[in-house]
């Protein structure tokens, strides 16, 4: 027998449980399809050998939307912030990364001229209205602001670690600083990973009344008359929805909006290019070199963070959990092995014989961190696309307008369900 929903969602990440949550408010009936086993999407959270790792480093920005969207809907957030500091790392040499006032005046990065030169464009970049940067790339917003080659240095190394972006000429100056500008108000590492939020969005969404189904593949959406679409699943079972919010990525969604026979890719599915990156997520029994927390290549595009410092991310309390990370370029070639080589050789230089101590690792060389690269004038074609479909909404990282990563997630999950409610009122004011 065909089930029949007024809404359906696809995908159980933060956008779709954050869309169920504000939509079981109303006296609508939910369904949301999850294709994995396990919910949670890129925020899922693997406890192994007792140890809780995140799918890579995962930081919740204290200003950013989605911290104030799910705090509305009630879910706490527990963990601490990192300090300001750590290490930046330029041909084997390490330096005190000058994100701090105390480092600022003491690294040896920077001479004095090139100190007051950072200062200045610190300053330009947390005053000016990211609007007025909608038409440039973030390199050349850096070069504008900048004459000194290691300032515009830096500005790209903040660059990588607020967004994970790692193509300054590529990407938006506008998306890049108002990202950059909310990470300057700190991070939180959560106690228990990002499984926390998963799991509360989740609990009380299933006390609320919707209803959710795991291991669930959608083929195909088909919009079939007026206020009424059919899913088609992998298993070829039918799933009638009044309204469907796809939360997906993109070239997912395109396979599934495909006619039979028609295998025509939609041009503004087509540039859409995923964000990438790879990671070495692992669990150690103490920390060689238990002073550093945190560094950064300067010119090569890696990352090192330990985040058991700040966050409970272990059944043990004596055991440390850190992330190793590269940001991949869109044209780069990956060679897993290499990059492997790559992030333990960067381990090595900062915790000198690591190996020993080795609880559990995992490394994954490929992974999509956000679904779109944010490129200039993106507003135009998603705001286009939105309204393509009625009663087609769509949620994720790549969706927002505005944002990106969690806080693009979490807020497009909410955008979709109050247009949804919106327009359900409205239909129902003119009946």
């Amino acid at each position: 027998m065909t089930q029949k929903w007024d809404v359906v969602i696809v995908g159980g990440g933060l956008a779709g449980y954050v869309a169920a949550n504000l939509l079981s408010r109303t006296n609508l009936s939910i369904l949301l399809l999850e294709k994995g086993k396990s919910v949670g999407g890129r925020s899922r959270t693997n406890k192994m050998h007792n140890q809780y790792l995140n799918l890579g480093p995962h930081a919740l920005n204290h200003k950013g939307i989605a911290k104030s969207i799910l705090e509305e809907l009630g879910i706490t957030l527990n963990g601490k912030s990192p300090k300001l500091g750590g290490i930046l790392i330029e041909n084997n040499i390490e330096y005190a990364a000058p994100f701090s006032p105390l480092d600022l005046f003491t690294t040896n990065l920077l001479n004095w001229k090139e100190r007051i030169e950072w200062i200045s464009v610190l300053l330009k970049m947390m005053k000016i209205n990211p609007e007025k940067l909608a038409d440039q790339t973030f390199q050349q917003w850096a070069k504008d602001v900048t004459q000194s080659k290691k300032v515009e240095s830096i500005l790209y190394t903040l660059g990588r670690l607020a967004t994970y972006c790692h193509a300054p000429e590529l990407v938006s100056a506008k998306a890049v600083v108002s990202n950059l500008q909310i990470a300057m108000g700190g991070v939180l590492y959560l106690d228990g990973g990002w499984q926390m939020i998963v799991d509360q969005l989740h609990n009380k969404a299933i006390v609320s009344g919707v209803k959710v189904q795991s291991q669930t593949l959608v083929k195909k959406i088909k919009p079939i008359e007026q206020d009424e679409f059919k899913l088609i699943l992998s298993t070829n079972e039918e799933i009638l929805g009044k309204y469907v919010i796809c939360t997906t990525g993109p070239h997912e969604l395109n396979e599934m909006l495909i006619e039979e026979g028609n295998h025509e890719q939609n041009s503004e599915y087509d540039q859409i290019t995923p964000v990438k990156g790879a990671t070495l997520d692992i669990a150690l029994t103490q920390l060689p070199n238990p002073k550093l927390l945190f560094a950064m290549g300067f010119s090569d595009p890696l990352y090192y963070s330990v985040h058991l410092h700040y966050a409970r991310l272990s059944d043990d309390t004596t055991s440390v959990v850190l992330h190793v990370f590269k940001y991949h370029h869109p044209d780069e070639h990956i060679d897993g092995a290499s990059v492997k080589t790559e992030l333990e050789q960067f381990l090595d230089k900062l915790q000198p014989g690591w190996k020993q101590y080795v609880i559990t690792k995992r490394f994954l060389p490929n992974i999509t961190v956000n679904q779109r690269l944010p490129q200039i004038g993106d507003e135009r074609w998603l705001n286009r696309l939105k309204t393509k479909i009625p009663g087609l909404y769509l949620a994720g990282d790549w969706a927002s307008p505005n944002s990106i990563l969690a806080d693009g997630a979490v807020s497009s999950g909410k955008d979709a369900a109050e247009d949804l409610i919106l327009y359900e009122k409205r239909k129902n004011s003119a009946n």
